[in-house]
């Protein structure tokens, strides 16, 4: 059985740094693709963050580009979340996913491209 535990989040001020940490049990890690998610009180889940299972893809949503670097380590069987110069905005339960195929190609931006999901980590950034 697949499990995913994230970890990293924290209360940081705006400007500040916190890298998130996401690792699985159980499946082929390296085989899929995986993905960052956040949900703001009141919100939907949006999409953060993606990376193709051999890292030779990766996509941002705009408002994390240039502050935001997805990673992963399949030898650790992890996927890494570095966030920078924080805002106020990202506050918000990061969650990391495991695609529904292995190897897929293309864009992973939709919830429903995720089977397997962690229990989330709380992100708060105070102004």
């Amino acid at each position: 059985q697949v499990q995913l535990v994230e970890s990293g989040g924290g209360l940081v001020q705006a400007g500040g740094s916190l890298r998130l940490s996401c690792v699985a049990s159980g499946g082929s890690f390296n085989l899929y693709n995986m993905g960052w998610f956040r949900q703001a009180p009141g919100k939907e889940r949006e999409f953060v963050a993606s990376i193709s299972w051999d890292s030779g893809r990766t996509d941002y949503t705009d408002s994390v580009k240039g502050r935001f670097t997805i990673s992963r380590d399949n030898a650790k069987n992890s996927v890494y979340l570095q966030m920078n110069s924080l805002k106020p905005e990202d506050t918000a339960i990061y969650y990391c996913a495991r695609s529904l195929v292995s190897g897929a190609s293309g864009r992973y931006y939709e919830t429903t491209q995720y089977a397997k999901w962690g229990q989330g980590t709380q992100v708060t950034v105070s102004s």
